[in-house]
């Protein structure tokens, strides 16, 4: 670990794509019931010590959230200190004002807990829905973020761009109480996407879905050379990535594999990858992106990834499909009371 990045230091979190489970018959449970068990895992991992959950935004039947700072607002009244944020708002098809007052609002409504994580999503169904053109995909996000960041100051804003009404002299409401929303953007591992974060001065938010977690490092040394460049703050980086935990190894595979295969084949099929092999599927356990296993086996491929990464942050993406609401909850409370203090000794003893 670098000296600017301690073990101290190093933030834990959760993320929830908001994945429909089933119940233990096997049955899949309601949109509703998906989102109120989400809001139990939260207030679980909040009193077993989980730094953070981030909820992500989803248009699809497999995923029941589609406004996190909602559901997160429900979270915010039964927690007291995990931090509370979206991964990702998909800014393109929402309006920047809109955005920062729903999560200036949820602040005040966890005293200071509130981040959104800011992306352009990996899917594209929010784009027909709210009435937005796929082929402005680009400049959506490039003029919507620039505003965002100028809402971030919470003084009035004067813009114009091509993609939404300007504003002059506006100023917008609820004010935070610390005067500025944490604000991280999401990358999926575009080397334009490190740049624009790092002009806008803001963190990165890796999504390392597969392959070797070191193929993003020279992500990240962008990242460092343009901050310095740019003179503007150089955050520490993290990581979001998939995985599930079970007593053991082998119930970790029994139970994710074949409803993360369901998932996976489902959006290949769309995007024209082929199905997922088990060879595949192993391959990733042992040398790529995915944390699947007993707490010591993702203990020590989370240190792992933070050490060749320097990572200040790993979330750990812990339900991929249907499993079960019982497991998932195991899943839990294993990765706040074992995994995270076995990553936290496995980093101390290689300082």
């Amino acid at each position: 670990m670098s000296a600017s990045n301690p073990t101290s230091d190093l933030v834990f979190g959760l993320d929830n794509f908001g994945d429909v489970p089933e119940d233990d018959a096997g049955v899949p449970v309601s949109h509703a019931e998906a989102i109120r068990q989400v809001v139990t895992e939260a207030v679980l991992a909040d009193e077993i010590g989980v730094d953070a959950i981030a909820l992500g935004e989803h248009h699809r039947p497999e995923y029941a959230i589609s406004t996190p700072e909602t559901v997160l607002a429900g979270i915010a009244g039964r927690t007291s200190r995990i931090r509370l944020g979206s991964g990702v708002t998909v800014l393109s098809s929402d309006d920047p004002v809109r955005v920062f007052q729903r999560f200036a609002t949820l602040d005040a409504l966890s005293a200071g807990r509130a981040e959104v994580i800011l992306g352009r999503g990996s899917f594209t169904e929010s784009f027909p829905l709210f009435g937005y053109d796929l082929a402005d995909y680009e400049v959506l996000f490039e003029e919507k973020l620039d505003l965002f960041v100028r809402l971030l100051d919470e003084k009035p804003v004067t813009w114009s761009g091509t993609v939404r009404a300007p504003l002059e002299n506006a100023d917008v409401y609820p004010k935070t109480d610390s005067g500025r929303l944490a604000t991280w953007v999401g990358v999926g591992g575009s080397p334009q996407s490190v740049l624009r974060t790092a002009r806008h001065g803001l963190p990165l938010m890796l999504a390392i879905i597969g392959g070797p977690p070191a193929r993003f490092r020279p992500l990240i040394d962008l990242y460092h050379r343009a901050t310095e460049q740019l003179a503007t703050p150089a955050w520490p980086i993290g990581v979001h990535s998939p995985g599930f935990i079970a007593d053991t190894d082998e119930q970790a595979r029994e139970i994710h594999y074949p409803r993360y295969k369901v998932i996976r084949d489902r959006i290949g099929e769309q995007r024209g990858w082929p199905p997922l092999r088990r060879e595949e599927y192993e391959a990733d356990l042992d040398h790529g992106s995915l944390y699947v296993g007993s707490p010591e086996t993702v203990a020590r491929k989370i240190a792992r990834t933070v050490r060749t990464l320097d990572a200040g942050r790993f979330d750990l993406v812990y339900a991929t499909g249907s499993q079960p609401m019982s497991a998932r909850l195991r899943a839990v409370e294993l990765y706040g009371t074992q995994v995270i203090p076995m990553v936290r000794d496995l980093l101390a003893e290689a300082e």
